[in-house]
């Protein structure tokens, strides 16, 4: 690729903003100054610096971030503070977009990126991908609950959820339970409870497929996955 849009595509600036930059003699490919941006580059193997500074090509960009309550998984909305919006501009020169979506009130475990492919992957209903929640529920929550759950459950539009694994970490007036869905209905988590007469009061993601919340994460922070993480990610597929 021309190199201006080698260091446009990296957030350098635009084709015309960063001319001056490679006017200024601030570039080298592979330890020789460049001052033409139609230089010809291989993103694989040419070796570019800016300011002695080597700029590492990136096409997509993975992110885990711990969603705080009060935003929404959307890259933009003109009434609430988006998820996207949590990002640097480092990170949102990518134009990221959250994989699925994570109720407005509800936190956790959210995936951003730019990888189309990946994201449909881990979508598809054909992939049954594990979701797993943490909440605390308004009631005291039952085995007869966590049977109920394992046999699917008939939410309000009619529709039956497939199996879902209820674990109860704590029963009483408010309960502490852990559940597992594989699919991603809207509410779902919180209307498989009143399903069975109960209120969701607090609900957090802990992971997705192998994907799991960075317990040294703290609501709004995020971090790119690491490559281990992201290789799960693509076995889900």
């Amino acid at each position: 690729m021309r190199l201006d849009k080698y260091l446009s595509n990296m957030g350098l600036g635009s084709r015309k903003e960063v001319k001056p930059l490679l006017k200024s003699g601030a570039v080298e490919v592979n330890g020789k100054t460049e001052k033409d941006p139609k230089r010809h580059v291989e993103a694989e193997t040419d070796r570019i610096t800016v300011n002695g500074e080597e700029i590492l090509y990136t096409e997509f960009i993975y992110l885990m971030l711990h969603k705080p309550p009060g935003t929404v998984s959307a890259t933009e909305d003109s009434r609430d503070r988006t998820v996207v919006d949590l990002l640097g501009p480092a990170e949102r020169h990518f134009n990221p977009f959250p994989v699925g979506r994570l109720d407005k009130d509800t936190e956790g475990l959210l995936l951003l990126t730019n990888d189309g492919k990946l994201a449909h992957e881990l979508l598809s209903p054909r992939k049954h991908v594990d979701k797993t929640y943490f909440a605390r529920i308004d009631g005291e929550v039952t085995a007869e609950d966590a049977e109920a759950f394992r046999e699917g459950v008939i939410l309000d539009d009619g529709y039956k959820t497939k199996p879902a694994t209820l674990r109860i970490l704590s029963a009483g007036p408010e309960s502490e339970i852990e559940l597992t869905i594989t699919e991603g209905k809207f509410h779902q988590v919180k209307r498989m409870f009143r399903s069975v007469g109960k209120e969701v009061v607090y609900l957090k993601r802990l992971s997705m497929g192998t994907l799991r919340l960075d317990p040294s994460l703290g609501p709004g922070e995020y971090r790119p996955l690491t490559e281990q993480e992201l290789k799960g990610l693509k076995q889900e597929k």
